[in-house]
Parts: C-alpha cells; sequence; structure tokens
C-alpha cells in the first residue's frame, strides 16, 4: 500500500474516535443533557445549546474525515460498502448543517444517516466477510427495535450512541486491515 493508502486509512481508525470525542465534550459541558430525555442532536440545536458549535463541528469534521476514507482506502477493498460509507459522511454532515433548529428536514436527514449504517453494515458483512459488520448489524436492528417498541425507557441519544459504536467498530476494523495490507 502507498504511503496516501496508508494515510487514508487513517482516517478510519481517527474519525469514529473524534466524533466521540466531540460528542462526549458536549455532554460533560452539558449539565442539562440526560439519557433518559434527550437525542445527540439536542446538544447541537443552535438556538438552544451552549455546545453546538462544538457538536456540529465535531459532526462535519467527523463526516469528513469518513468521506474521506471511504474514497481514498475502504472503496479499493469494498467498493459498495464504500459508497455508502460516503452517503453516511455526507448524511452526518447533514445532521450538522440542518441542526434541530430547521425541524422537518433534521429528522429526514438523521433517519436518512442511521439507515445508512444499517445498509453499509450488510454491505460490509458481505464485501469484507465481516463478522463484526454482521454483528453490527444486528446489535443496529435489535437497539433500534427495542426502543421503538418501549422494550427500555431512554431518550434516542441510547440507540444512536450503540449503533454509532457498533459501526464504528468495524469501519475501525477495516481501516487496520487496510493498514496491514490484508
Amino acid at each position: 500500500m502507498t504511503v496516501r493508502g496508508n494515510i487514508s486509512a487513517l482516517f478510519g481508525l481517527i474519525s469514529p474516535v473524534l466524533g466521540f470525542a466531540f460528542i462526549s465534550i458536549s455532554i460533560i459541558s452539558s449539565p442539562w443533557f440526560s439519557w433518559d430525555k434527550n437525542a445527540i442532536s439536542d446538544l447541537g440545536h443552535s438556538l438552544m445549546s451552549d455546545v453546538s458549535i462544538i457538536l456540529n463541528f465535531g459532526l462535519l469534521l467527523t463526516g469528513l474525515m469518513l468521506i474521506i476514507y471511504a474514497v481514498l482506502a475502504l472503496r479499493r477493498e469494498a467498493k459498495w460498502t464504500g459508497y455508502c460509507l460516503i452517503l453516511s459522511g455526507f448524511a452526518l454532515q447533514l445532521i450538522a448543517t440542518f441542526d434541530e433548529v430547521y425541524g422537518y428536514p433534521h429528522q429526514v436527514v438523521s433517519i436518512l444517516f442511521f439507515i445508512s449504517l444499517i445498509i453499509m453494515s450488510i454491505l460490509y458483512a458481505f464485501e469484507g466477510k465481516s463478522r463484526l459488520a454482521a454483528s453490527a448489524f444486528i446489535v443496529i436492528l435489535v437497539c433500534w427495535a427495542l426502543f421503538l417498541v418501549g422494550g427500555y425507557h431512554s431518550g434516542i441519544a441510547v440507540p444512536e450512541v450503540i449503533s454509532s459504536i457498533a459501526v464504528s467498530s468495524w469501519i475501525m476494523y477495516s481501516a487496520l486491515k487496510i493498514l496491514k495490507g490484508e
């Protein structure tokens, strides 16, 4: 693999860590945030949240880094997953751009983002022959199904974070495989 390919693969490792760092900083800086009542997007509400610039910048940057990883590294290893990650990264950026102030457009891009995570996990389970991606798919389906039917009491932030962690695990693993030349 070229130096450019190695650097590109690093984006797949760094972007999830960076995204969760911005989310964590936003949560820690917002004593009003509740896992029982809020969505992660509540932190990005540009009129109601003091940390909106932190969260939204973090989502924009993370989306960009995921797109770079998808275009320059992942597409070579898993073509369709790479294309889907480009769309997911862009949807993540749209969540930040059309924050909760925009109402319905924010809901649409948020739903599209989480649907893209499901599709992307299925694609990588097949293309990358990844049990981790298949497991992420199952985790995402179960956590959202339980949330939607009231199987547990929480704010929507819980399935949002569980889904993101599940997908991040296989994205980071795919980047490690690319770095190792597997």
